[in-house]
Order: structure tokens, then C-alpha cells, then sequence
């Protein structure tokens, strides 16, 4: 594993264990070339997926970049870190198992907007807004209504 403080090819894993939901392994590592620490994860992956984005380009899924748009929808909410870790790896495990190595972005963000409206119902106007790119303030509106119109019933 490659040191993200000096680039030394080499390190040594000083201690592993399971992460709190039992999906990856947490590896504290030391750099043999600087010495510093610094923390892995490692995670199953079943096949190499990839998302299929608007106008056909494709990209590598990312665990990474799903997880960070999440996050970003549930800023200063009380969203508890462990239940968007949860959230996000119900989506790809969703994803790895559905038989497809290719996915639609649509098909990824569907499942992002059916977590989040469970999760927290600001985070998931939030992520809408961008999602479904709002243009203006009454696409806003007319969205927050429908979603506490649901609320209600």
C-alpha cells in the first residue's frame, strides 16, 4: 500500500479489525519509508461495476464519490456517519447483486433518493435539488410539497 504522505511503495499493517456493520476491515498501517500512520479499508467487491452517465460516457462506480455526495445531502443534519455508511453500502451491494456490470447513473441516483427520503426527509430535498437540477425556486417548492404531502398520509 502506497504511504499518502511520502509515496513509499511499502507498509506494515500494525493492527486489523471489522468495522462496526462487518462490511470491510479497518488496517492501521506505518509507512516503512517516513513512518507515519494512516488507515485502510478493505471491502468485498464482487465485480467491477460501472456507471453508465448521460450521453453514454462511463465511468468506474465509487464507493468513494457516493458516499461523499450523501454525506454532502446530510451535512449538518442529525445523520448519524455509521447510518449513511450503512445506506451507502445497501446501495452497492444493491447494485453488485442486481447481475449487471453496467448500471444507469438515473438507476444509482433512484436508489440514492429512496435512502435518503427514509433517512432524512431535508437531506432528501437537498440531494433532489441537484438531482433533478431545479432551475428555479417554484421547482423547489412544488418538490418540499409533494414530499409533505407524503409525510401526511
Amino acid at each position: 500500500m502506497r504511504c499518502p504522505f511520502c509515496g513509499h511503495e511499502d507498509s506494515q499493517v500494525k493492527d486489523s479489525r471489522p468495522t462496526e456493520d462487518g462490511a470491510s476491515i479497518r488496517r492501521r498501517r506505518q509507512c516503512e519509508g517516513c513512518g507515519a500512520r494512516f488507515t485502510t479499508f478493505e471491502r468485498i467487491q464482487l465485480r467491477e461495476l460501472t456507471v453508465v452517465k448521460s450521453e453514454n460516457r462511463r465511468e468506474p462506480f465509487d464507493r468513494g464519490k457516493l458516499e461523499r455526495s450523501i454525506a454532502i445531502a446530510c451535512r449538518k443534519r442529525p445523520v448519524e456517519q455509521t447510518r449513511i455508511e450503512r445506506l451507502v453500502t445497501a446501495i452497492q451491494r444493491q447494485i453488485e447483486t442486481s447481475g449487471e456490470s453496467e448500471v444507469p447513473a438515473s438507476t444509482v441516483g433512484e436508489m440514492v433518493m429512496d435512502g435518503l427520503k427514509a433517512l432524512d426527509s431535508v437531506a432528501y430535498i437537498r440531494f433532489a435539488s441537484v438531482y433533478k437540477d431545479f432551475r428555479e425556486a417554484k421547482d423547489f417548492e412544488d418538490f418540499a410539497g409533494s414530499v409533505s404531502e407524503v409525510g401526511r398520509e
